[in-house]
Parts: C-alpha cells; sequence; structure tokens
C-alpha cells in the first residue's frame, strides 16, 4: 500500500509541477551518462593493465625445466629472478628423496613421507612458475621448443600432446637403470629408482614371507622363496641388504617365527670389493660386518642370465656357468640415459657416450641455451695440456721465454680456479718440485731458482690431467649443480655480452660466473644394527653407533619441507617404538595404480 501511496504523489507531483518532471529527467540521463563514463573509464584501464602486462611478459625469458629430482628442485628453490617465466614439465608431480628409498622397501620410513609435491615448492615462490604434468618425448633445439604428452588420462588427443617453445632449456631428467643387455632382467628382477620400486619391493618381501609360511611347502621351497639376491655392491645395494637384514633379526622372528631359519641374502658384485667408492677401511668393516651377519658377498661374480626361477653367474677369469634358484632379485648395477636424452644426443651429434656432455658452467656442448643438470649429464672439464701453450704465455711476464718459480706462483690461484685438477696436483706434488730444488752454494741454499722452458713445463705438467675424475651420479653433486645455475640465472642480466661464455686464462675478459665446482661434503653406508660408516672431509672416517645418529640428522635436515621432517621422524620414532610396518601396502599403491591405467602407453618416470 505504501508503495501505490508513493507512486500516486509523484504522478501528482508531475502534473502540478511540470518543470520538476524535466528536472527529473535530465538528472536521470546525467547519471545514466556519469555511470557509463565510469565503466567506460574502468574498463580502459584493465585493457592498460593487461596490456601491461602482456608486454612486461613479453620481455620475459622463458625457461622451461624437464623433470622435478634433487637438480631441478634445487634450481627451481634458488631461482629468484622475476626476469623468467618458467615452466616445469615432468609426469611426477613430486620431489622425492631418493636416499630414503631403501629404508621404504622394509617399512622404516613410509612412502608419502619422503615425498613432497612440487605444487607446494614452487607456490611460494614470487616468480612466475608453472607445472605441467606430461612427458617430454621430443627435443627441437633447432627451433628452441620441445614436444609433451600429458599423462593424465584426457579424452581429447588434441589436449595430450602439445608443444612448449623456451629460450633455455634445463635438462634434469635423472638416468635410468642400466641393465647391460643381460637377458632376463626386465622382465624378472626389481629396480630401486622411484617411489613405485620401493613400493613392489615392500610388498614382494612382504608377500615372500606370507607365502613361505603357507603350509604343504618343503624346506627346499622355502629357502628358494626367501631366497633374496642384490645384484651390485653399491651403496643403494649395501643399504638396502642391511635394511632387509635388520627386518629379518627385529621383526620376522617375531612375526614370523616358522621360517626365519630360511631366509638367506645374497650379494654379487663384479669387482673386487663393494662399496668402491669409499675409504678401503670402510669397504673391509662392511665385508666383514656381512659376512659376521651371515650375509653372503660373492665378489668377482658377473650376472650373464635372469631366468623366472634362477640367476646366472660366471666368476671373473672364468668361462664356467652356475646358477642359483632366488626368490627375489635387486638390480642395482648402475645407470644410463633415458629415451629422450638418448634421441637428444644423436641430434646433437653425442650418439656414443653415455651421458650428455656438458661444459664447466652447464651447457650442453654445442647447444647455447640448453643446460643439463643431474645424473643425465656429465661436464667435460678443460684440460691443462689443451691450453698449456697459453698458460706458459701468461705466466712468462717478462716474455723471455722462460718460467720461473715466482712467476709461475703469481697466476697458481687463476689456473687452479680455472683448471681443478691443477690443484689437486699440486697437493701431491708442490711447486718446488716441479721447478726443481735451489742449488747449493756453500751450505746454503742460493735465492736463484730453475727457469723452465715451455717443452720442460709440458714435461713437469704431462701427468696433471690424470687428476681428473668424473663427477658421482648422488643427490649431492645435482643438488650443488642446481643451486649453482640458480645463482647464474639470478645475474645473468648483469652480463651485457656472453653471459655465459668461458673463461680463459690470459683473455681479454673474465666469465662472470665462476665454473662450476663440485665440493664433496662426505657419503654415508648404513651398514644395518644401527651402524654407519660416514667418510667426511679431510679423509675422517666414522664407524659406528654415533655415525647413525649423524646420517640420522643431516638425513633429517636434508628434507625438502618442515612437512617431510616432521613425516620422517615420526616414522624413525614408531620404528624404534612398534617395529617397522609389516603391512605391504600404503596409500600410494591406490594412486599408482590409477595413474597407470590411464597411460596409454606405459612410461618411465623422469627424475633428477
Amino acid at each position: 500500500m505504501r508503495s501505490f501511496n508513493f507512486f500516486g504523489r509523484l504522478c501528482t507531483a508531475f502534473h502540478d509541477y511540470p518543470s520538476l518532471s524535466k528536472i527529473i529527467v535530465v538528472s536521470t540521463l546525467s547519471s545514466g551518462s556519469l555511470i557509463a563514463y565510469s565503466e567506460a573509464n574502468t574498463n580502459n584501464r584493465n585493457r592498460g593493465r593487461v596490456a601491461h602486462a602482456d608486454a612486461v611478459a613479453s620481455k620475459k625469458k622463458k625457461v622451461v625445466v624437464l623433470g622435478t629430482g634433487w637438480a631441478a628442485m634445487t634450481f627451481l628453490k634458488n631461482l629468484n629472478n622475476c626476469i623468467y617465466e618458467v615452466e616445469v614439465v615432468s609426469p611426477r608431480n613430486f620431489f622425492l628423496f631418493t636416499p630414503l628409498l631403501p629404508s621404504v622397501t622394509c617399512g622404516k620410513v613410509e612412502a608419502r613421507s619422503i615425498v613432497e609435491p612440487i605444487r607446494n615448492i614452487i607456490r611460494k615462490k614470487n616468480i612466475d612458475v608453472r607445472y605441467r604434468e606430461a612427458e617430454c618425448t621430443k627435443i627441437d633445439p633447432a627451433n628452441n621448443k620441445i614436444y609433451c604428452r600429458a599423462t593424465a588420462n584426457t579424452n581429447s588427443k588434441r589436449q595430450e600432446e602439445f608443444a612448449i617453445n623456451y629460450d633455455y632449456l634445463i635438462i634434469a631428467v635423472g638416468a635410468q637403470v642400466n641393465t647391460f643387455n643381460t637377458p632376463g632382467v626386465e622382465g624378472n628382477c626389481h629396480f630401486l629408482k622411484e617411489i613405485d620400486d620401493a613400493q613392489k619391493i615392500r610388498r614382494n618381501v612382504i608377500d615372500a614371507f606370507e607365502k613361505a609360511s603357507l603350509p604343504n611347502l618343503t624346506e627346499e621351497e622355502r629357502k628358494k622363496i626367501l631366497h633374496f639376491v642384490v645384484v651390485g655392491g653399491g651403496p643403494t645395494g649395501v643399504e638396502f641388504v642391511a635394511e632387509l637384514h635388520d627386518f629379518v633379526n627385529e621383526d620376522v622372528v617375531k612375526l614370523y617365527p616358522m621360517v626365519q631359519n630360511f631366509v638367506k641374502i645374497t650379494v654379487l658384485e663384479a669387482t673386487d670389493h663393494i662399496l668402491n667408492m669409499f675409504d678401503k677401511r670402510i669397504t673391509k668393516f662392511a665385508e666383514h660386518k656381512f659376512g659376521r651377519d651371515n650375509i653372503e658377498v660373492k665378489l668377482g661374480s658377473m650376472v650373464t642370465k635372469v631366468t623366472e626361477n634362477e640367476i646366472c653367474t660366471k666368476a671373473k677369469g672364468s668361462d664356467k656357468t652356475t646358477s642359483m634358484p632366488y626368490g627375489m632379485v635387486l638390480w642395482s648395477t648402475g645407470i644410463g640415459p633415458r629415451p629422450i636424452v638418448k634421441d637428444f644426443m644423436k641430434q646433437i651429434g653425442q650418439g656414443n657416450r653415455r651421458a650428455l656432455a656438458t661444459d664447466e658452467w652447464l651447457r650442453v656442448e654445442g647447444v647455447g641455451n640448453v643446460y643439463a643438470l643431474g645424473d643425465c649429464a656429465t661436464i667435460n672439464q678443460r684440460k691443462v695440456m689443451e691450453d698449456i701453450t697459453e698458460i706458459f704465455k701468461k705466466a712468462d711476464a717478462d716474455n723471455s721465454g722462460t718460467l720461473t718459480l715466482k712467476e709461475f706462483q703469481d697466476i697458481s690461484n687463476d689456473i687452479c680456479e680455472r683448471y681443478p685438477q691443477m690443484q689437486l696436483y699440486l697437493k701431491s706434488k708442490p711447486v718446488r718440485n716441479i721447478f726443481g730444488r735451489p742449488s747449493q752454494v756453500k751450505g746454503k741454499a742460493s735465492k736463484e731458482s730453475i727457469e723452465l722452458r715451455i717443452e720442460e713445463f709440458k714435461s713437469a705438467l704431462s701427468e696433471v690431467d690424470t687428476q681428473l675424475k668424473n663427477l658421482p651420479a648422488t643427490a649431492q653433486v645435482a643438488n650443488q649443480q642446481g643451486a649453482y645455475l640458480a645463482k647464474c640465472f639470478n645475474r645473468m642480466e648483469e652480463c651485457e655480452i656472453n653471459p655465459e661464455g668461458p673463461t680463459r686464462i690470459g683473455g681479454t675478459s673474465r666469465h662472470r660466473f665462476r665454473p662450476f665446482r663440485y665440493r664433496h661434503l662426505g657419503q654415508f653406508a648404513p651398514l644395518g644394527g644401527e651402524q654407519t660408516a660416514a667418510q667426511l672431509p679431510g679423509d675422517w672416517v666414522s664407524i659406528g653407533h654415533s655415525s647413525q645418529w649423524l646420517w640420522y640428522s643431516i638425513y633429517a635436515s636434508k628434507q625438502v619441507s618442515w612437512r617431510t621432517r616432521a613425516l620422517v621422524v615420526s616414522d624413525w620414532i614408531r620404528q624404534f617404538i612398534f617395529g617397522r610396518d609389516t603391512s605391504g601396502d600404503t596409500g600410494l599403491r591406490a594412486d599408482q595404480d590409477r595413474v597407470a591405467k590411464s597411460r596409454e602407453t606405459p612410461t618411465k618416470t623422469l627424475n633428477n
């Protein structure tokens, strides 16, 4: 009723005062114009912002990162320059703490405790980073483009395959297990490179004890089922053996008392010792400890074939082949390039190599805007003898044609920075020994030192390049490479001309970034029984329970987030109190089965 009264009075006012209606009409039109003007102005501002954003985006350099392993994760965490637009491509949408994979195989650590979603890492960045769950199928360096296939289940083929352009490409896809073309390995052996590998081993270990506990089995059948063979005596194989031995002696004795005496663990190593990359004291202790623990270690034993029920071996220096029955085989002998890396190596003329060759700034040789990190690459360090003439000319400050001790010492720091093998060589052979001892005059050393000509200088340093060694395929190396490359990219705009060009002794300009130098921080080898061998810098070796606690503290601190750090520590505490989890299954199994079924063809996961 009130609304009708209001409109009635309004109509009467219009009738009595015609000028009032004109004022209202004009006001209405004016207000409408103001509203329209305001909306148009807002739209113009929005268009301006979008145009500005597009202009800024067009100036950004596109960086594409392949992989979500150690090298890629460290690069992403340390990159903080806003001039880049980063796109991460990998079928694995999480980072995996690979050093703890052996602990997952026997239930000491849960699988989800050592994985961190890659989106949790990149969402904290203040730069433009995107992630694509896809597999790179081809690299086209000529057109700065990669071709990808989505790993998620999609109904449209157009959505599954796509291409990405790049200004810089960083290849950090890791490596796959090298079977050395041994017959039967692919179909009958387990590997330990990914989280699903650890999950599968864990299930098979538990299933083996459950199967051996069934009635109506002979002793020979039980021995066969519970015979675990590890091929390869490196850190991964040795740590798995230690974890399995502890599981048998600490948990199996309680849960499977009827079959514990049938368990046998065998290590097959083709070389003369296990843990060859460690100090001899550690190698000797590990072999003696395994002997005391009734773990059979067969040295100089090469695997020739693996069948469904037997593994065939041949002793070093002998043509006689022997076979033994087994229940499960873990193959842990080495790594090789992934298919995508093999194809790329053929394109750039590196088809006969085992890994991508890079220079000391981690650039792939022959391709200026492509970098390779981690297990998929190896660094070709510059040799001293290749530049020996240039080094001599630079050191010969007075152009006398000879080189004195003082002249060499004046540039020794530059030489050691450019050629790290020189620094190692000078530790074993001091500079004075290279130039000879000063002559003796009446019982006193003269102030004159021997001067070397170019040929004598070459002869004195002829063995310096023997100090060159390839970097080990470890998480520590990949981690340092990722951090180094991120620092270079953060400062890239500071270098206007050839920012990634090489340093030359005696050149007119110096590289703004020093070459990558690996700093070894030590290594661990858990040997079971809460004993770990530690080899730290300075030739310091420790073996025992104290090293085990050092291993716990360092591995906990190296976790990528506080979430995984808390989960791993809680798993260790749970294992101390309640023992290992023997369920043989985790929540990751359903997720992995779902992903595997969604793929049209089986693919290998790309890691560091």
